[in-house]
């Protein structure tokens, strides 16, 4: 790949097989998908984890101009959790060309098709810990183009994008009955 490939372990010794091994891996993607500007390998051993074949976790992300893709897998040896992410991302790789290559739908807006758009406000007593912050790089793009990088990336909830149609951050969610939302911040 002629991308820079950065492997950042925690928890975890990055052997020169380790590494090697990775990196032969990762590179093999080059011929799915050649448009990568940034590839990050995230490996590591988590002492606590309930069953002990979630102990090793492999993270790829993969960015390029108008897309990222990541891909998460939990196994008993570090190896084994590289070969299923490496496995995953494949198929999020394909999915992907496969959707830039399709008409997407009547072009209907999200907040048009959705009838309540604001999830319903839930109050709780305690105070709130936040236990981890996280920077990304933002990438301007329309509703529908979202719903597809929130599947991209495997997210279940929620997805944070900055709206090119309307020039300002939105939320996209998933509500209950399977539709999406999207809340649009407005600072009163």
């Amino acid at each position: 790949m002629t991308v820079n490939i950065d492997i950042f372990t925690k928890n975890l010794e990055l052997s020169d097989r380790l590494n090697d091994y990775v990196l032969t891996k990762v590179e093999k993607l080059e011929k799915f998908l050649d448009e990568v500007d940034e590839c990050r390998v995230d490996l590591s051993h988590i002492k606590s984890a309930r069953n002990a074949s979630d102990r090793h976790v492999a993270q790829l992300t993969l960015r390029g101009r108008g897309f990222i893709l990541r891909s998460e897998e939990r196994s008993d040896s570090i190896f084994s959790a590289v070969d299923a992410a490496i496995d995953k991302m494949r198929r999020q790789i394909s999915r992907f060309k496969g959707k830039r290559e399709q008409v997407r739908g009547d072009r209907q807006t999200i907040a048009q098709a959705v009838a309540d758009p604001y999830p319903d406000e839930e109050q709780e007593d305690e105070q709130p810990v936040i236990v981890r912050r996280k920077r990304f790089m933002v990438t301007p793009m329309d509703e529908l183009e979202a719903v597809e990088q929130m599947k991209l990336l495997g997210h279940e909830n929620f997805f944070i994008f900055y709206n090119a149609n309307t020039s300002e951050f939105n939320v996209l969610y998933r509500r209950r009955d399977g539709t999406y939302g999207i809340i649009i911040p407005e600072v009163g």
